[in-house]
């Protein structure tokens, strides 16, 4: 958001701009998204504002953050009862990341989905997660050169 209104720049850094891998249920959920939403192209006809975005406004433009979150995502967190929980945007990468460590995915690993520059900051913030990732490294010592 600028001064001006909604703006597409570039990202933060190199890392930020990736290719995210999506279960099938994503992607299932992406294709029934596109469906209701050419359906929607062709009930607006030159109404619409094709700017090939994934999720825009009502009329194909960019979404204002404000109205997403108080028109979509908070009634959603009301209907799962979580409205008192301060369950934020960032809350989802923050849930997403910690899930990760909890099934001892590699840091590195990590970092990349997160779109992260350097690792240090995913360690700084979910280490804690991560106990035991690495408890049987030195028994698989003896294995390796027995």
């Amino acid at each position: 958001m600028t001064d001006h209104g909604l703006d597409f720049g570039p990202t933060k850094n190199k890392a930020s701009r990736r290719s995210v891998p999506l279960n099938k249920s994503a992607v299932a959920a992406l294709k029934a998204h596109r469906l209701r939403q050419n359906e929607e192209r062709l009930r607006l006809g030159e109404l619409w504002e094709d700017q090939d975005l994934v999720f825009p406004n009502r009329v194909g433009k960019p979404i204002n953050p404000s109205n997403l979150y108080h028109r979509e995502y908070k009634p959603l967190l009301k209907r799962a009862g979580l409205e008192s929980e301060r369950f934020t945007f960032h809350s989802l990468r923050h849930t997403f990341a910690s899930g990760l460590c909890n099934m001892r995915v590699y840091p590195k690993v990590i970092q990349s989905l997160l779109g992260r520059s350097s690792v240090t900051q995913t360690m700084d913030t979910y280490s804690h997660l991560m106990i035991g990732m690495g408890s049987d490294a030195v028994g698989g010592l003896e294995e390796a050169f027995g």
